[in-house]
């Protein structure tokens, strides 16, 4: 044809668009196509089918079980058009089919008449759908099909095979993208190059990229299927983790860190604690100690579990730093959190325990007083002298700023607390040694390298400070070898102990009124609680209990003696009244809070001994361990409810998951199976969501990526040798859109 005379050669024909394929498709399936990404024939031969329909496996009429996925083979009896509905509007087809067996099957397909006319009497047919019962008889309903070939000489020709089935768009068949994909294959799979060096493959025992190509589409079996995938998973995993070992070469090679090396006022602060710390405190506290001995800057990602003891470990590197001559920076993501930790550490370095600041203002006064009092505190810290923590926020007046400010740039501030603004570029370091970025879920690489060219900025020494990172979101291995494998790894998995466990029970409907009556009496009894809501206002679509719904439902109808008590917190208010609303709980001014998932990081209250999230089953099991984590804080025994008025079977799951246990580690696995990455982790904000066929349960296969992305980074930084060259492009081809900047 025309078209195919113009093909260009090899490999860069696959960059034609899809309309200038010799395909007879049409404007409108161009327009649907374009809906789901497929813009070039290479696109539609990346397509990859999220399942195989298996005609190979037949299962005689007579064994049928409904309810299961089965295929069946057979020959059309008879086949018309019928009309159904109100009226006889909808047009269907109806076709009779029997095996050897001697049974008849009734296959119907809704509004798609045309399929009567496509199988004539006696024809050899495989169909593929899950059975269904009518009036006593199995039927499938809108099932996949195949012609089969006539027998040769006797012999079938064609037994049946294993089917795709891929991701379509309205007014888009299956069966036309599947026959376009097909045809691609047969004309365009062998334009293919293969990025990845022999060696490589070889290592790992991959297939070819045209024969893993041709078989995830019609595979030779499961077998041929299964390595298919895992050579495309390979392609797309050490993609994402060249990027992420060149990233950290990247830091790594700035080889002009401070020298930080361990302080007898560290451990003499340690000793003076209440309490000991857990062997997992004490194993995470030497990883850091021997990272900040070191001129290489260190990027540690630091993982626990709300209540665990992160900011204790935290505070003695801190201490480690100025008494070797450095600033530290601790940069929260909200000013509540950020005012939290400063009255934590203030309290901790006065001789307090910090456990209960967050409610009582620590060392510097109640919650409701303000920023005012909270800008910086003097403390004096045995074997270094008088420390000074300063505090910066949006929210620091004017004056208060100033002097804050100056102090740091002159170094008059020794640790420095606040949130963005301490990464405005008006505040200018005088000898910052370590970072530590809180919530880093929050934050992304952009913000961190912020904070490092404030370092390298710095007046009095430059050089890039040493870099912690903490999350309370528990994180499986396997996702953080992958989107934080920029990051070496530390892990506190050890609960202090003396620490009371949270009842967690989860409640059907009609046992709902138990979550509030529980809720009353501890407010009687002086305490506090939360009620979280999915959505902010009611919704038609989504049954769900809103915010601002339960919040008027709560001061009028159930606890109408509150009313004044009750305050209401979500997203779509502003910084100021967000932030006025977490005081007054934290101050014990308001009783109860309403909230969205606002309310998930950053409060802390030990007095608030009751938890109750509505709807529940719209949340997941790290999101529904996060809020939990905002009570049982305190002193008194706390409970968390989980209420869900219609949940589906695989929120039934995991809210059971929720009630048997509260190791977030193990709450993270679950949710990471259930869910996949990018509802939990924000990755598909990332670029990390988009992965076709890679697993972020493939916990062998991302360390062979992750050891195979060192090699080639070490050896060839910039992939420029020519062996590499191939493999440059795809990786910059496929990782392009991903943005360096984790939500």
């Amino acid at each position: 044809t025309a078209a195919a005379r113009k093909l260009p050669p090899g490999a860069a024909a696959l960059d034609l668009p899809l309309a200038q394929a010799g395909t007879r498709l049409g404007a409108a399936n161009i327009g649907r196509l374009e809906k789901l990404g497929l813009l070039t024939i290479g696109d539609a031969l990346r397509h990859i089918p999220y399942r195989h329909h298996d005609f190979s496996q037949i299962v005689p009429i007579t064994e049928l079980r409904p309810g299961e996925e089965q295929t069946i083979r057979g020959t059309v009896d008879r086949a018309r058009e019928i009309r159904m509905g109100r009226g006889g509007r909808m047009r269907s087809a109806e076709v009779s089919v029997s095996d050897q067996s001697g049974a008849t099957l009734r296959v119907i397909w809704f509004n798609q008449p045309f399929i009567a006319r496509q199988l004539p009497i006696g024809a050899e047919i495989a169909l593929s759908g899950t059975v269904t019962v009518y009036r006593g008889r199995p039927t499938l309903q809108n099932p996949e099909f195949e012609l089969l070939q006539p027998a040769v000489n006797g012999a079938q020709a064609h037994t049946g095979r294993m089917i795709p089935v891929y991701r379509l768009t309205k007014g888009l068949p299956q069966r036309t993208l599947r026959g376009l994909i097909s045809g691609l294959l047969d004309r365009f799979a062998d334009r293919i190059e293969d990025p990845l060096p022999a060696d490589i493959r070889e290592r790992h025992d991959l297939l070819g990229l045209v024969e893993a190509t041709r078989q995830v589409h019609y595979p030779d079996d499961q077998a041929r299927l299964a390595g298919a995938r895992r050579r495309l998973a390979f392609d797309e995993l050490l993609a994402i983790q060249i990027r992420v070992a060149g990233r950290k070469r990247e830091w790594q090679e700035q080889g002009d860190a401070a020298r930080i090396e361990q302080h007898d006022a560290a451990d003499a602060f340690l000793v003076s604690l209440p309490y000991t710390l857990t062997g997992a405190q004490r194993r995470v506290l030497s990883e850091l100690r021997a990272d900040l001995r070191r001129t290489l800057p260190m990027s540690r990602l630091l993982e626990g579990d709300v209540g665990s003891g992160k900011t204790v470990v935290a505070l003695a590197a801190m201490l480690s730093a100025v008494a070797s001559g450095y600033q530290s920076v601790l940069m929260a993501p909200t000013e509540v959190l950020a005012e939290q930790h400063y009255r934590t550490l203030t309290a901790l370095l006065s001789g307090g325990d910090g456990v209960s600041s967050g409610a009582s203002g620590g060392a510097s006064g109640g919650a409701s007083g303000g920023t005012e009092q909270l800008l910086d505190g003097l403390v004096t810290v045995p074997g270094i002298g008088q420390i000074r923590i300063v505090l910066l926020t949006g929210s620091t007046k004017a004056k208060q700023r100033r002097d804050a400010v100056e102090a740091i740039r002159h170094g008059g501030a020794h640790i420095i607390v606040g949130t963005h603004a301490l990464i405005q570029e008006e505040v200018g370091y005088h000898r910052l040694g370590l970072a530590i970025v809180d919530e880093q879920h929050r934050f992304g690489v952009k913000q961190r390298g912020a904070l490092r060219e404030k370092g390298r900025a710095g007046g009095d020494w430059s050089g890039t400070p040493h870099l912690l990172v903490m999350t309370a979101t528990p994180i499986p291995r396997s996702l953080a070898l992958t989107v934080h494998g920029d990051l070496d790894l530390s892990v506190i998995d050890e609960m202090p102990p003396g620490r009371i466990p949270i009842e967690t029970r989860w409640l059907q409907p009609a046992r709902r009124a138990e979550a509030f009556e529980a809720l009353r009496a501890e407010v009687e009894a002086g305490r506090q609680a939360f009620v979280i809501c999915p959505l902010v206002e009611g919704s038609e679509t989504i049954v769900s209990r809103a915010a601002t719904e339960e919040y008027e439902r709560l001061r009028t109808e159930q606890f109408p003696e509150l009313a004044d008590r009750i305050a209401l917190l979500h997203g779509r208010m502003s910084g100021r009244d967000k932030d006025a609303a977490m005081r007054r709980f934290a101050a014990n001014d308001s009783s109860i809070l309403v909230s969205t998932a606002v309310v998930e990081v950053g409060i802390d209250i030990p007095n608030a001994t009751v938890m109750v999230i509505e709807g529940a089953d719209r949340f997941g099991l790290a999101q529904l361990h996060q809020f939990r984590g905002r009570v049982g804080r305190g002193e008194h025994a706390s409970t968390c409810f989980l209420l869900a008025d219609d949940p589906t079977p695989e929120a039934q799951q995991r809210l059971g998951v929720m009630e048997r246990t509260s190791d977030g580690f193990e709450l993270a696995e679950a949710d990471l199976k259930l869910r996949g990455p990018g509802e939990i982790y924000g990755t598909e904000q990332s670029g990390y969501g988009d992965m076709r066929v890679a697993s972020l349960l493939d916990g062998r296969l991302i360390d062979a990526t992750r050891r195979e992305a060192e090699r080639l980074i070490a050896a060839d930084p910039e992939l420029k040798a020519a062996e590499h060259q191939k493999l440059r492009y795809a990786v910059l081809e496929r990782t392009e859109d991903v943005r360096t900047e984790m939500h």
